[in-house]
C-alpha cells in the first residue's frame, strides 16, 4: 500500500485490514447477489469479531496518518484560532426575557441563557439591543450543556423549549447520538426538576399551554408513530396517545403556529402529508383533521386570527400555492399566492399583519413580505408582496424566530464568503438592522474572496447550476489549482452556499471550493428533486460527473488536482460516482455514506426503509430492483483502480448503519486494482452527526482537510509548517 510517511521514524505498521469472507447468497427476480461481508451488520453493536475488525480499521487509519500528525495539529490550531470561544447568539425576546446561548473558553457546548427585557413594557424595535453592563439585569443561566456533558461521551439537546409563561423548560438530550431522547422539565429559575423525565421520545416538542406538553415516540425501528399528551405532575404511563399513524410509509412531526394558539400534528410520507390541530386552550380536546390524507397532496399550516394558513402542493401545482381558510369552515379555501412554474414556494412565516414567503428562483432563495388585511377583513389573493435584496451572488437565507405580535422579521444570511450575519427587518418601513455577525479572528478579509455561480450542461442538455468560492490572490485559473467538489442530491434538500470558518484552511491554501446543485436537491424547484429520484436517480450521477467535467473544462481544475466529497445521501453519491468514473477524480471523501442501497431497502427492519421506499424505489418490484441495483455503490465495485479514498462511520448511527460503509471498504480492498490510500474511521461512541463538541467537530474537519492536502501531495515539510 503506498502511503507516505513524513517522519524520521516509522514504526512498523499494521497490516492492511483484510476482513473475513463468509459467503451470503440473496436471489430474487432470478439474479443472484453475493455479500461476503454481510456479517459486519451487527445490530446489538456488540460482536466482538465486528468492534474488532472496525478498531484495526481505525488503527491503520491513524497509522497511515500519523507522519502528518504535524499537519493536522495546525490545520485545527488555525481552525480553532478563528473562533471567538467566548461569544453570545443573538438574544431572541420572548415575553419579558431576552433568550440567547452563551460560549465560553475552551468548552465545547454552550449555556442557555436569559435576562430580563428593560423595561420590559419596551415595544420591540429593529434597534433592540440587550443591555450587558452593570446595571443591567443579571444574566441567568437556565443550563449548562457543558455540566451535563461531563458524564458523556457525546451529548447532545435536540429541544430547548420555554413554557409560554417563561417560568418552566422541557429540554431533549441524547447522549449516545443515536437520537432516541430523554425529555427533562426543569424551573427556569431554580433549576428544579418538575416531575420524571420522559424516555425514548423523537427531539420534537411542544407546550401545550402552561401545564402539558405534546411529544412524539417512535415505533422499534425508529419512525415516529405516536403523538402523546403529558400533563405536568403525572407520571409518562398515564399518558394519553392522541394519534397512532399506522401506514410504515408515514411518520409524524410536529410543528407550533406561530400565534402559540395551535399545533399542528403533521403526518407524512415522501409524496403526501395531511395535519392534526389541536387547541392550545383545551388541549383535552385532542386532534381535529386539517387537511385530510390525499395521495401526492402535501400540506403544512400555520394561523392567524380566524384563519388557518395552509401551504399546498400537489402534482398540478408541485411548486405549491398559499391557501387560508376560516378556523370554523376548514373546507373552504382562498388562493392567497397561486402556483408558479419557476417559483416554488419552500416556507410561510405569520405574523399579525404580515406573511413572509420563503421562496426560490432561479436556484436561488427570495424572501417577499406581504401586508395582510386586519382580521376580520375579508382575505383574498395577495398582490404587491415586498422582496427583500442580498448582495452575493449565491447565498443563504434561513428563518429565525421572530415575535408573532410585531412588525419584525428576523433571519439569517450567509454566503459562501460572508459569515452566518442575523438581521432584523422592519416589515413597515423596510429598514433591515444587523443584530449580530459570526466573528472571524485572524486575518480574515471577506474581499479577498470571489463566489460566483456558474452552469454546466449535463448530458441530457440540463444547465446545473454550481456554486464556487476562492481566494482571488491565489488562484491561477489555469487548471493548475486544487478544487474540492462538494454534492448530495437527494430528498428536495437544497445545499445553499453558507459560510464555513473551517473551510477557510483550504481556500487560504489555494483551494477553490464548488458545490454542484444536482438533480435530487431542491434547488431548483420540486421539478428539480422529481427528475433525481426513484428511476431517474442516475441523473443526480451523470448530472455530478458533468460539474467536474466542466470545472476540469473551463480550468478550475484538472483531474489530478480534483477531489470530491459527499455524507450520507451525498456519500452514496460518492460511491456510485467512483464506480462510474474513478479515473475522474485524484481523491474523495465519503462521510457515513448510504451505499448497500438494495440490501438495505430490501429489509423493513432497518430504520428508515419503508418511509424511504418513495426516495428510493421499493426493490421487492422488478423494475425497481435492477435499477437501484444498477447503481447501488457496494453492488458495483469492479476490479478497477479508484482514487485515494476517505470513509467515515458512527456506529450508533441510526440513519445509515456503520456496516454499509464497513462492506463498502472491505468489498473495496478486495477487489480494486490500484496501490491508492484506502482509509476507514468509524467513531465508536458516536452517530450519524459525528462527535458532538464544537472543538471535536473542528479536530475532525482538520482531519479530512488533512487527508485531501495529503492525498494531492500538498503536505509542506515539518519546518515550513512550524515556521
Amino acid at each position: 500500500m503506498a502511503a507516505t510517511i513524513e517522519s524520521s521514524y516509522s514504526p512498523a505498521p499494521p497490516p492492511v485490514p483484510a476482513a473475513k469472507k463468509v459467503k451470503h447468497e440473496m436471489e430474487l427476480f432470478g439474479d443472484v447477489r453475493i455479500d461476503n461481508y454481510y456479517w459486519l451488520r451487527d445490530d446489538s453493536r456488540s460482536s466482538p469479531e465486528v468492534l474488532s475488525y472496525l478498531q484495526a480499521e481505525n488503527a491503520y487509519t491513524d497509522f497511515i496518518m500519523s507522519g502528518t500528525k504535524h499537519l493536522e495539529d495546525q490545520i485545527y490550531a488555525d481552525m480553532r484560532g478563528r473562533i471567538k470561544e467566548d461569544d453570545i447568539s443573538a438574544p431572541v425576546r420572548r415575553g419579558a426575557y431576552y433568550y440567547y446561548k452563551r460560549t465560553l473558553e475552551g468548552k465545547e457546548y454552550v449555556q442557555h441563557c436569559r435576562r430580563l427585557v428593560s423595561p420590559v413594557e419596551a415595544l420591540p424595535s429593529v434597534y433592540d439591543t440587550m443591555p450587558t453592563g452593570p446595571d443591567a439585569p443579571h444574566e441567568h443561566v437556565i443550563l449548562d450543556e457543558n455540566t451535563k456533558a461531563q458524564e458523556h461521551a457525546y451529548y447532545s439537546i435536540g429541544a430547548f423549549k420555554v413554557s409560554p409563561n417563561n417560568k418552566l423548560v422541557a429540554y431533549a438530550e441524547d447522549t449516545k447520538g443515536d437520537e432516541i431522547y430523554t425529555v427533562y422539565i426543569i424551573d427556569a429559575e431554580t433549576r428544579t426538576p418538575v416531575g420524571k423525565p420522559l424516555v425514548r421520545i423523537t427531539s420534537d416538542l411542544e407546550w401545550a399551554g402552561n401545564e402539558a406538553l405534546l411529544y412524539i415516540t417512535m415505533d422499534e425501528v425508529l419512525r415516529p408513530d405516536k403523538v402523546w399528551l403529558h400533563k405536568l405532575g403525572t407520571d409518562q404511563s398515564s399518558d394519553s396517545c392522541l394519534y397512532h399513524e399506522k401506514d410504515d410509509m408515514f411518520s409524524l412531526g410536529l410543528q407550533a403556529s406561530e400565534s402559540k394558539q395551535f399545533l399542528f400534528v403533521e403526518s407524512g410520507s415522501k409524496n403526501t402529508g395531511f395535519i392534526f390541530y389541536l387547541d392550545v386552550s383545551k388541549p383535552e380536546g385532542g386532534l381535529t383533521v386539517l387537511t385530510p390524507r390525499l395521495d401526492g397532496i402535501d400540506t403544512s399550516a400555520s394561523h392567524r386570527g380566524n384563519h388557518f394558513y395552509i401551504k399546498r402542493r400537489s402534482n398540478e401545482y408541485f411548486n405549491s400555492e398559499v391557501l387560508a381558510c376560516p378556523l370554523d369552515n376548514v373546507s373552504t379555501m382562498t388562493v392567497l399566492i397561486p402556483h408558479r412554474e419557476s417559483v416554488k414556494i419552500q416556507k410561510i412565516q405569520l405574523f399579525s399583519d404580515h406573511l413572509v414567503v420563503y421562496e426560490r428562483e432561479n436556484g436561488l432563495p427570495k424572501v417577499t413580505v406581504y401586508r395582510l388585511p386586519a382580521v376580520g377583513e375579508p382575505l383574498t389573493s395577495l398582490q404587491g408582496g415586498q422582496t427583500i435584496d442580498f448582495l452575493d451572488p449565491v447565498y443563504t437565507v434561513d428563518p429565525s424566530e421572530s415575535q408573532f405580535s410585531s412588525s419584525i422579521l428576523r433571519f439569517s444570511y450567509s454566503s459562501l464568503r460572508t459569515p452566518r450575519s442575523v438581521y432584523d427587518y422592519d416589515m413597515r418601513t423596510g429598514i433591515s438592522v444587523l443584530k449580530k455577525i459570526e466573528t472571524v479572528l485572524g486575518d480574515f478579509d471577506a474581499s479577498k474572496y470571489i463566489t460566483e455561480r456558474k452552469w454546466a450542461n449535463a448530458s441530457d442538455g440540463t444547465q446545473i447550476p454550481l456554486s464556487i468560492v476562492y481566494r482571488k490572490d491565489l488562484v491561477k485559473l489555469d487548471g493548475s489549482d486544487p478544487l474540492l467538489l462538494y454534492g448530495y442530491g437527494s430528498y428536495e434538500i437544497c445545499i445553499d452556499p453558507s459560510f464555513k470558518a473551517s473551510r477557510l484552511s483550504l481556500l487560504d491554501r489555494g483551494f477553490i471550493f464548488a458545490i454542484a446543485h444536482i438533480r435530487g436537491g431542491g434547488e431548483m424547484g420540486r421539478q428539480w428533486y422529481e427528475n433525481g429520484k426513484l428511476l431517474k436517480k442516475r441523473n443526480t450521477f451523470t448530472d455530478f460527473i458533468a460539474c467536474a467535467e466542466y470545472l476540469i473544462e473551463m480550468k478550475f481544475c484538472s483531474k489530478e488536482k480534483l477531489c470530491i466529497q459527499g455524507g450520507s445521501a451525498g456519500g452514496l453519491l460518492i460511491g456510485a460516482v467512483l464506480n462510474m468514473r474513478p479515473d475522474l477524480f485524484k481523491a474523495a471523501v465519503t462521510r457515513v455514506p448510504f451505499v448497500d442501497v438494495v440490501t438495505t431497502m430490501l429489509d423493513p427492519s432497518i430504520p428508515l426503509t419503508t418511509s424511504e421506499w418513495e426516495e428510493w424505489g421499493d426493490p421487492r418490484k422488478e423494475e425497481f430492483y435492477f435499477y437501484m441495483k444498477s447503481y447501488s455503490p457496494v453492488d458495483n465495485i469492479k476490479a478497477q483502480n479508484y482514487p485515494k479514498i476517505l470513509v467515515t462511520a458512527g456506529l450508533n448511527d441510526p440513519r445509515v448503519m456503520y456496516s454499509e460503509p464497513a462492506k463498502f471498504v472491505a468489498k473495496l480492498r478486495d477487489m480494486k486494482m490500484d496501490d491508492n490510500v484506502l482509509l476507514f474511521k468509524c467513531e465508536l461512541g458516536a452517530g450519524h452527526f459525528s462527535k458532538s463538541g464544537r472543538f471535536e467537530k473542528l479536530k475532525e474537519d482538520a482531519f479530512v482537510d488533512t487527508f485531501i492536502l495529503k492525498a494531492l501531495n500538498m503536505v509542506p515539510t515539518l519546518g515550513r509548517v512550524q515556521s
